[in-house]
């Protein structure tokens, strides 16, 4: 079989170039696939040829499901697909196939669910047996090579899997039946009442009594950094002045920030932290957290005025478009948490590694390597206990656990001198750490996970004024609109290596319509709102069941697959139904029309029913759009010359106050049309006497103009 160039390129990827075997995944274009391309596994693409195999052969299907910059994925890789004797009892009694959960979360959407309702738990390495019609009657996650510590091995499982297969075939596909009937009707209408501030009342009693007072973050460890529920706290802060709301989210994100779980040195956020004090992570970066926690540091600040908020959003911002940039301007999705085959091993410093790197050059850098020490916590023995040898090994994450003003007392220093010397220091340092063998990157670029990057750049440069933060969002926006679309302006989920492919999800045009509509308050650039509108408007057509009162995570035309799923719950990502509620109501209010209006109230009387069992728990993005649309909230025009500096000062003055629940359109004096054949209410809403003017609407009521910044502050705080 000839291997193309791009095949080629990819066989340095981890777990490829093993061998010259090259099974039916040698032409895809997910880094995760192509990582298991030479696994002696006859691993297939989920495809219409493999299901036919199955059928054909009469085998069962093992369905494996993971991420190319999952840690346990490489390990279940490494120890039992590259294994000969696994390989040759996959290939001889099943049909074997590769999901990557990135490219195909409709997919792994079903049978992770499937995966908790048979074992209670979840994640990846996901592993499900089926039958050829798809009907599943084993899961799990990881599983060993061998059996040991109670876990059955896979030498000992597939024997017994392809036994039960051949001798209890009516009672398998039976089990298979009723669990795809139980995901059918948990897709059904449980439509509640219209909701009410009552929801957000209860879900905030229910995250302070989950709050970890002493460590920030919610519940026990692993913590994982939920950007949606500090947004939740910063919105009901402001709705009703509640200071502990405030607390909790200042709390949470000061310890994050000083904890191992952010990368001190290069910047960035790795994927959770395995300990409650957000000390030790797992080390991979998921480009959705860089940009849902650029966007609650950015909030905060805006919230407080404390800098390191602002500190610490824009140095994520500067990763993201440092590391995560494609040539073209799109994002990349991960870095993996492994190199050289050792999870973490890209960040860790040894005590000794720190002052080899620091060593001084002058009389200005002859304590770097002291300060450096106490800086970020760096011990002789190590810090960092490694599991796989049951030792410290001299290793050490790098974190400070304090605040600056806490750190500048430490050191007994001044904070402008401290500044300076953290300064240096990470220079330094990263220089060194560049030197290192870097983890992998999943170059893949995915229009959800892009849509997300592009809100958190735009929001960064409408409340920092940073205009390279705009462009680089409008490049990205650029290239997905672009590059990302079918011929009739469908979007499409994935791009690689030249390829754009998969049709998109509910996720998709969800997170790109909040991006459009970020950059375009960001940049009054009209394009991008008239984008934002014409996807809303798609994802309504291919995506709204008006009888089940929902959105579907797969269009009307999509592939037919067991469930058609109603994703409901945040995850790592807010739910797309929240998303797209909030979005609904923002192009209303921008547009007037009401029919989106009522779309939003009619999705969110579908949720109401599940939200108010548990609103705190996988909820916190629909009780943002809750917020918003119980209102009061405002639609502001600002009238005037684009550039003029009596316009700045009048943007300037309106997002120096966080005030999420408004929407703000431009209507430049120089230009006629354009925004005003899409609002067409703003026709009469013009400059007075040449002067930038703001016009407030709240409630179907509308106060004077003005064309005093602080007067308009005073109208967005209902004086």
């Amino acid at each position: 079989m000839k291997i193309s160039a791009s095949r080629r390129k990819q066989q340095n990827t981890p777990g490829g170039g093993k061998s010259g075997f090259l099974n039916h995944l040698g032409d895809e274009k997910s880094p995760y696939l192509l990582q298991h391309a030479h696994n002696p596994v006859d691993w297939y693409p989920w495809s219409s040829g493999a299901f036919e195999k199955a059928v054909k052969e009469h085998k069962p299907v093992f369905l494996s499901i993971g991420y190319s910059t999952c840690h346990w994925c490489h390990v279940m890789e490494q120890e039992s697909f590259d294994d000969p004797g696994v390989a040759r009892l996959l290939n001889d009694d099943f049909v074997s196939i590769k999901v990557d959960r990135e490219e195909r979360p409709d997919i792994d959407s079903i049978y992770m669910e499937v995966c908790q309702m048979f074992t209670g738990r979840g994640g990846w390495p996901l592993t499900i047996v089926m039958s050829p019609d798809k009907k599943p009657f084993f899961a799990a996650t990881y599983i060993p090579r061998e059996t040991k510590f109670g876990i059955i091995g896979m030498l000992d499982l597939l024997p017994m899997l392809k036994k039960s297969w051949e001798s209890q075939q009516e009672k398998i596909i039976d089990a298979g039946d009723q669990a795809m009937e139980l995901l059918r009707s948990a897709a059904g209408d449980q439509s509640g009442e219209q909701p009410a501030v009552a929801l957000l009342d209860q879900a905030y009693k229910d995250l302070e009594a989950s709050f970890d007072s002493v460590n920030g973050g919610f519940g026990n460890a692993p913590k994982f950094p939920s950007a949606h529920t500090l947004f939740f706290l910063l919105r009901y802060y402001r709705r009703t002045g509640t200071t502990d709301a405030l607390r909790m989210v200042e709390k949470t994100l000061s310890a994050m920030a000083q904890g191992g779980i952010y990368d001190h040195i290069g910047f960035g956020f790795h994927r959770y932290s395995t300990d409650a004090g957000w000390i030790v992570p797992h080390f991979e970066k998921m480009l959705y957290d860089q940009a849902m926690l650029s966007m609650a540091y950015t909030e905060a600040y805006q919230t407080t005025g404390d800098d390191q908020f602002k500190v610490t959003a824009k140095q994520i911002l500067t990763y993201s478009m440092r590391d995560m940039t494609s040539a073209e301007g799109a994002f990349f999705s991960a870095e993996d948490a492994d190199s050289e085959g050792e999870e973490g091993k890209y960040y860790l410093w040894t005590a000794q590694e720190i002052d080899e790197a620091l060593r001084p050059e002058d009389a200005q850098t002859e304590s770097d390597g002291r300060i450096a020490r106490k800086l970020f916590n760096v011990e002789d023995p190590g810090n960092f206990f490694d599991t796989a040898s049951g030792s410290k090994k001299g290793l050490n994450i790098l974190y400070t656990g304090r605040s600056i003003p806490g750190l500048a007392g430490d050191l007994h220093l001044p904070e402008n001198i401290l500044w300076q010397s953290i300064d240096h220091i990470r220079h330094r340092l990263f220089l060194a750490r560049q030197e290192r063998v870097r983890p992998h990157k999943d170059d893949k670029i995915l229009t959800d996970w892009n849509g997300l990057m592009i809100a958190g750049l735009a929001k960064g440069a409408q409340i920092f004024g940073e205009k390279q933060y705009a462009a680089a969002a409008a490049r990205a926006a650029d290239f997905i609109l672009k590059k990302m679309r079918t011929s009739d302006g469908r979007l499409l989920h994935r791009y690689r290596d030249g390829e754009a492919a998969i049709p998109a999800y509910l996720n998709d045009y969800a997170f790109l319509v909040w991006g459009l509509l970020e950059l375009y308050e960001a940049t009054f650039e009209q394009r991008y709102l008239d984008a934002a509108i014409t996807m809303n408007q798609q994802m309504i057509t291919h995506f709204l069941n008006t009888e089940k009162n929902a959105l579907y995570f797969t269009a009307d035309d999509a592939e037919h697959l067991p469930v058609r799923r109603i994703e409901v719950h945040d995850s790592a990502v807010p739910s797309g139904n929240s998303i797209a509620m909030l979005n609904m109501v923002r192009i209303a209010r921008m547009t007037g029309n009401t029919r989106l209006d009522e779309s939003a109230r009619m999705v969110a009387r579908r949720m109401t029913g599940e939200v108010s069992r548990y609103p705190a728990a996988a909820f916190t993005q629909f009780l943002c759009a809750l917020d918003f649309m119980l209102g009061p909230s405002y639609e502001v025009v600002i009238a005037g010359e684009r550039n003029a500096a009596d316009t700045e000062t009048m943007l300037k003055s309106l997002r120096s106050n966080f005030i999420p629940e408004k929407v703000v359109l431009f209507n430049d004096s120089g230009q006629s049309g354009g925004i005003k054949d899409i609002a067409p209410f703003i026709r009469y809403q013009a400059s007075i006497d040449g002067r930038a003017t703001a016009y407030v609407c709240s409630n179907d009521r509308c106060e004077s103009p003005t064309t005093e910044p602080e007067r308009l502050l005073e109208l967005l705080h209902g004086q």
